[in-house]
């Protein structure tokens, strides 16, 4: 087998299939998760293109639009989980973000739900995933935070 990288290491259609790839039932078109398949076994884009019988410019066009389907699907999802945690904690701008961990412990505990985080774990997984809405100890922008009935975390921004 040749080295990461090369397009003798792999074969895409092989690679596509093991992942259970539906082009149906898929954001991403069949030629968007090939490339995404290949970049991300580190072939170069040339390579891709040479492989597609395309442009380098193509190649990194089809792989942009990608990347941005699969961003727009991961925001999706965690829309539809905010929306159907059964905990879901609106977090005001100007909240210290302290504050935070009682909040979602009180509503967890009303919900008989667990959360399986730390308060400084948890205050770090909201700051990390508000984004800007979070600057230092403030939170600037208003956030939902919702739990999952499982106890996973989702934050976004609720404006």
């Amino acid at each position: 087998m040749a080295d990461e990288g090369s397009l003798d290491a792999v074969d895409v259609a092989e690679l596509l299939d093991r992942a259970g790839f539906d082009a149906d039932r898929s954001v991403l078109t069949r030629r968007q998760a090939e490339v995404l398949a290949l970049r991300e076994r580190n072939v170069r884009q040339a390579d891709i293109a040479e492989l597609l019988g395309t442009s380098r410019a193509n190649v990194s066009s089809v792989e942009s639009s990608a990347r941005d389907n699969v961003e727009k699907a991961r925001e999706t999802v965690a829309f539809a989980e905010a929306l159907s945690a059964p905990v879901r904690i609106e977090i005001a701008a100007g909240t210290d973000l302290y504050d935070v961990p009682d909040r979602v412990y009180d509503a967890c505990d009303a919900a008989e739900v667990k959360v399986n985080h730390t308060a400084p774990d948890l205050m770090k997984l909201v700051s990390d995933h508000a984004g800007d809405a979070v600057q230092g100890r403030e939170v600037v922008a208003p956030i939902l935070v919702g739990i999952t009935g499982t106890g996973a975390v989702r934050v976004r921004r609720s404006e």
